[in-house]
């Protein structure tokens, strides 16, 4: 989404896809993250845990209105919505490194 945040020319479709795609890959993350296979097994996992979760509920909801903003915005209004999709993509990257953390913490992967 570099890309996307780095160019304000970018067609409203392509964005929502992009979105999507990320919204997609969070999903399966959290559904893996409430499968039994990744219970945590300690305090400080149990902390990763609710962590997660909690990152997961506010990228959910960061998406919603993001895709909201989108939908209704026009092309010269795409600008403002930069710096918002640019932390957007932050926050995704940093969810997928987290749960990438946990999953190494929990053995699961070892």
């Amino acid at each position: 989404m570099e890309i996307a945040t780095s160019k304000v020319n970018i067609p409203i479709p392509e964005l929502l896809i992009r979105l999507e795609r990320n919204h997609n890959t969070i999903q399966r993350l959290s559904r893996k993250l409430n499968s039994y296979t990744c219970e945590p097994n300690n305090y400080s996992c149990f902390e990763k845990f609710y962590e997660l979760k909690q990152g997961f509920q506010n990228f959910t909801g960061k998406q919603k209105q993001l895709v909201n903003q989108l939908k209704s915005a026009g092309k010269s209004e795409i600008g403002s919505l930069e710096a918002e999709l640019k932390r957007h993509t932050e926050m995704f990257r940093k969810l997928e490194q987290d749960m990438a953390a946990y999953l190494l913490d929990t053995n699961k992967y070892v």
